[in-house]
């Protein structure tokens, strides 16, 4: 096993006798829990019975003491491939459907019999990002969740893959893990993956990389340590990770990456130990409705803002005007999410808009009071209001 040097970057050195985030772990109450494929499926030789009912037993004697748990599990594509033959990950999506319809009944049944052991029921749950962008859509599926979680079912979550297509895709189950702690309003989440922790560089190609063992998610450094990679199985890499940890941050969620292959992993982060790298959410929990705008993980367009916008979203908190735009881009129409991005790019908001593609083009750069004379009628004074709007 790989030894790495520790980092730990906080802004400030807590004392002694002061409570650290990682002894707070174990105060948590709820927790989401995503294993990818890599872990599950042991490297392609299809699931692994003897490593999930390890992680089911650590899982169940949570749940015992009163912990709400929801497992976010890779592994249909991964164990349709073992039942089909299949050593390479398909490209094609109907085969990918194939391959999720064919392996999806062997994740569930491993885990309804995990906990079965444990006197415990386990549900699964097959979500889109598109059940989850549609706002009624995404209530139902947190009533859902809530329901089983106060019956003490442990809920078994997967995205889609039989139906899914690429516009509605997650893009990959770190998301999906984030987005299950805001709908759920999980105090943490753990990432189980086949690599320590985040680390500085790639480890496979940097011999000083070394693992950072405590970080603020929303830290800029985060950036260029976190490259995109994927193996055979997975699609996702770090990069993936740090997003899913800052989608749980908006609910206030502490995130842990930590190998999955280490012993008793479960029990031991839990319990406030040493391993895996801690995210540390940076900022106070966005409201509800704000969580779900944040998990639009598929944007129809873009506005780019000048900058005396891009200063009045950031620091009051207003709603966009269109006299702040400079550059429409895409197709949208009213209601669809947009991107907020400033004069080199960099993504400032998101937010649902009030009017068309067509319409937000004409009416740029022209303030509130002169809508009306551009369209000849006015929706709304603002472009985006700022309760459908959220910093990014």
């Amino acid at each position: 096993m790989m030894r790495y040097r520790k980092m730990v970057l906080r802004s400030q050195m807590m004392s002694s006798t002061e409570t650290t985030p990682r002894q707070l772990l174990g105060q948590a109450q709820r927790w989401v829990v995503k294993i990818g494929s890599a872990l599950i499926t042991n490297d392609g030789q299809g699931l692994d019975s003897v490593r999930i009912d390890s992680w089911v037993d650590q899982l169940a004697a949570l749940r015992k003491q009163g912990i709400d748990i929801v497992v976010v599990s890779s592994g249909a594509v991964a164990e349709g491939m073992q039942r089909l033959g299949w050593r390479q990950r398909p490209h094609a999506l109907f085969e990918l459907q194939a391959a999720a319809a064919v392996g999806q009944s062997g994740l569930s049944e491993i885990y309804a019999r995990g906990f079965q052991r444990h006197a415990l029921h386990a549900a699964q749950i097959l979500l889109t990002h598109d059940d989850l962008s549609d706002r009624q859509r995404y209530l139902n599926a947190r009533s859902t969740l809530k329901t089983l979680l106060e019956l003490g079912v442990v809920p078994i979550v997967n995205e889609n893959d039989t139906v899914v297509t690429e516009e509605i895709r997650f893009g990959d189950n770190d998301n999906l893990a984030g987005m299950m702690a805001n709908l759920t309003e999980a105090d943490a989440l753990l990432i189980l993956t086949d690599q320590s922790g985040f680390c500085s560089a790639d480890p496979r190609t940097h011999a000083n990389a070394s693992l950072i063992e405590e970080m603020a998610v929303d830290d800029p450094r985060l950036d260029g340590m976190a490259k995109p990679g994927a193996g055979v199985l997975g699609r996702g890499g770090m990069l993936t990770k740090l997003r899913g940890a800052r989608l749980a941050a908006r609910s206030g969620a502490k995130t842990v990456i930590a190998n999955g292959r280490e012993p008793d992993i479960i029990r031991r982060v839990f319990q406030g130990e040493s391993v895996g790298t801690l995210l540390l959410p940076g900022q106070e929990p966005v409201a509800a409705r704000k969580r779900w705008l944040a998990g639009h993980l598929q944007v129809k367009g873009s506005l780019t803002l000048d900058d005396g916008a891009v200063k009045v979203l950031r620091e009051c908190g207003s709603s966009l005007l269109a006299v702040g735009v400079t550059v429409v881009s895409g197709d949208f129409v009213r209601g669809d999410a947009v991107a907020c991005v400033d004069s080199s790019g960099q993504q400032v908001a998101l937010g649902l808009i009030n009017y068309r593609a067509d319409e937000a083009a004409k009416i740029r750069g022209v303030a509130s009071d002169k809508i009306e004379q551009v369209l000849g009628y006015v929706d709304e004074p603002e472009l985006i209001h700022r309760d459908n709007l959220v910093l990014t």
